[in-house]
């Protein structure tokens, strides 16, 4: 899971960039970069680890010159997050010049990583997969030029060869130097990426794309709509917006875990309301909750802020139990779940979140939690209930048992870390220190995200066990497991 945003204007666009990264922050923590370009082709670029408002000095953004760029907030699932090399964006400078921002994860960066060195003749100095991506799209770009200037057609039948070659998910912008702007999405859709446009003073369009829709509100761009799975779309330097589908067989399949947790409540993904399916989830959990857990077991129910806030605040309506905010939450610490590693997790809980006595002594309480991954952050959140006079602790996730890895842009990357994985619920129940825990279930799940929409089907791989892109083998979980730590 990363942000991205990519932007052609009629004046200088690195302060609009650098806002819409501020709205994505919550996508990635680890570093963030930005890229821009002047009309005679010459980028400039900024990049660094941390986070957005602590990354950029006065003399950075000067530096960032040019109507056309892209951005970028990394949360690692791929490489090395304490590698500063492998912050976004992505250089190569042939042809042209082409600079690429990546959300999502490519599952068969083995194979490619062999192809690019002994049939493309390409040097990979990372173990980043958006550093494969850009030089694969480098690659078949240079394969598909004729003639002296580049055009939206041999920029389209590159992109067609990239979804040929590339396996995984991703959403991707890259800026063209000289040319304009391209972004595209894989053939199943599985992350986020939407078009926008506004009319300048001048009367020229400018455009954005970018991860969540909040972005173009904040911007006063109107929605254009979501690209389509494997669909290119090639903006250049005149505003000039140029489209095509790039796959053979694009389905639409987007992830579960946006709605979940990953994109902020007031975002619009693939036509869904995120903020709406969570109350949805919300209104589904209660009843299985009431199926499960006695009546008697619930004083208060209480979210555990902030993504959870929209599925407590239905659980409590629908049971009809009182409403209360028991946890204040630090906002100065970031996400615990895309924090790298188990120990800066469990340290950064008690950091985020504190219990108030008042309201938790001698009460019966039911928290409701997103989701339940690894366990660290609940087990935490349990013990500072207990801690705080609670009577007992019911936890309920808003989303079902994560038993499997997720492998297109989450980073749980090993079975064997999460909670769920060969456990039953009393089991888990027990590991967490909960009297009782109740999880949604996977159909509810689905049915609440879908209902009202034209989507059809949802990658729920981390739930479900089912990998949509049918290239996910035991052996390449193995491998994972084996080579990646989260």
């Amino acid at each position: 899971m990363c942000g991205i945003v990519g932007m052609v204007g009629r004046g200088s666009v690195n302060q609009e960039i650098y806002d819409s990264l501020l709205l994505l922050q919550h996508r990635g923590q680890d570093s963030t970069g930005i890229s821009t370009a002047e009309r005679n082709g010459v980028v400039h670029m900024h990049k660094v680890k941390g986070q957005v408002r602590e990354s950029f000095r006065t003399r950075d953004m000067r530096a960032l010159l040019g109507e056309i760029g892209l951005g970028h907030v990394r949360y690692a699932t791929k490489g090395t997050a304490s590698n500063e090399e492998e912050a976004q964006p992505f250089y190569v400078n042939a042809p042209y010049g082409i600079v690429l921002v990546h959300n999502g994860n490519l599952t068969n960066t083995r194979e490619l990583t062999e192809e690019l060195f002994h049939k493309d003749r390409r040097h990979l100095n990372t173990s980043s997969d958006t550093e494969l991506l850009v030089n694969v799209l480098a690659n078949e770009l240079q394969s598909s030029i004729s003639g002296l200037e580049l055009d939206p057609a041999q920029v389209f039948h590159a992109v067609s060869r990239v979804h040929e070659r590339v396996e995984g998910s991703y959403a991707a912008i890259a800026l063209i130097a000289g040319y304009g702007l391209l972004a595209f999405r894989d053939p199943f859709g599985i992350r986020p990426l939407i078009l926008g446009t506004r009319k300048n003073e001048d009367g020229h369009y400018e455009w954005v794309v970018t991860s969540e829709s909040l972005v173009l509100e904040n911007g006063e761009f109107e929605v254009v709509r979501d690209v389509d799975p494997g669909e290119a779309v090639f903006i250049d330097l005149e505003g000039n917006l140029h489209t095509q589908q790039c796959a053979s067989d694009p389905q639409l399949v987007p992830c579960s875990f946006e709605y979940v947790y990953l994109a902020r409540p007031d975002s619009v993904m693939n036509g869904i309301s995120v903020y709406e399916a969570r109350l949805r989830m919300g209104d589904r959990l209660a009843d299985t909750i009431a199926k499960y857990t006695p009546k008697e077991a619930i004083d208060v129910v209480m979210p555990i802020p902030d993504s959870s806030r929209p599925a407590a605040m239905q659980v409590a309506r629908k049971l009809g139990v009182e409403y209360r905010e028991g946890f204040y939450k630090n906002r100065y610490v970031g996400r615990t779940f895309i924090m790298p590693g188990q120990a800066v997790r469990k340290k950064s809980v008690r950091q985020k979140l504190n219990a108030m006595s008042s309201e938790f002594k001698g009460k019966n309480v039911l928290l409701i939690d997103d989701s339940i991954v690894r366990g660290t952050t609940s087990k935490e959140i349990i013990q500072m209930a207990r801690d705080a006079g609670a009577k007992s602790v019911t936890f309920a996730s808003a989303a079902p048992p994560v038993r499997y890895p997720h492998v297109y842009g989450i980073n749980m990357p090993s079975r064997h870390e999460l909670v769920a994985h060969g456990r039953t619920i009393p089991q888990i129940a027990e590991e967490l220190g909960a009297d009782f825990v109740v999880y949604q279930e996977v159909e509810d799940l689905k049915a609440a995200i879908l209902e009202g929409s034209d989507v059809e089907d949802l990658d729920m791989s981390c739930f479900d066990g089912r990998y949509i892109t049918g290239t996910v083998t035991d052996e390449y979980l193995a491998w994972v497991e084996g080579s990646q730590e989260s």
